[in-house]
């Protein structure tokens, strides 16, 4: 029973657009703003993202704060972007889940935290990705945080948005 109301939840959090984009599993702004939240199909019943993780540890594999993600890569990746800039994401790669897991993506602008998007993690390899709205007033540092499902910090990924 309980596994059913997490799952209704996940899927009405999905259809309201609570934050987040999540991409498909591997096989070859402000807080205001949240990100929009997709998931490819796979064509088998996931279960929910909010399972704890076994014993394996997740690990950040690939990070990077780009302008696009595209089939499922990162494009126009950097650590220093113009404050026209508009939009920017979060990409990972997590390695080393053994079951349905959660990481979260937190955005700090100057240490305040602006925006916390939990993404699926449904497979042992599996990309996902945060976005975040960049107002032109918003310059200086930036970071985004991957924190696993117990909020320990596996990557920090820094960046500036400059004039």
């Amino acid at each position: 029973m309980k596994k059913l109301i997490i799952t209704i939840l996940v899927l009405a959090a999905m259809f309201i657009g609570l934050q987040a984009v999540c991409l498909a599993q591997e096989s070859s702004g402000q807080a205001q703003q949240p990100a929009m939240q997709t998931q490819e199909p796979t064509g088998e019943m996931q279960q929910p993202a909010m399972q704890a993780q076994e014993t394996a540890e997740l690990v950040v594999s690939v990070a990077a704060i780009c302008k696009d993600v595209i089939d499922h890569e990162p494009v126009d990746s950097g650590t220093s972007f113009p404050a026209t800039v508009g939009k920017l994401y979060c990409f990972t790669k997590i390695t080393g889940a053994q079951s349905p897991t959660q990481v979260t993506h937190v955005w700090l602008f100057d240490g305040t935290e602006r925006a916390r998007v939990d993404l699926a993690v449904g497979a042992a390899s599996w990309r996902t990705f945060s976005s975040k709205i960049i107002q032109e007033h918003e310059l200086g540092a930036w970071r985004v945080d991957v924190l696993d499902p117990e909020g320990n910090v596996l990557k920090t990924l820094e960046f500036a948005v400059t004039p």
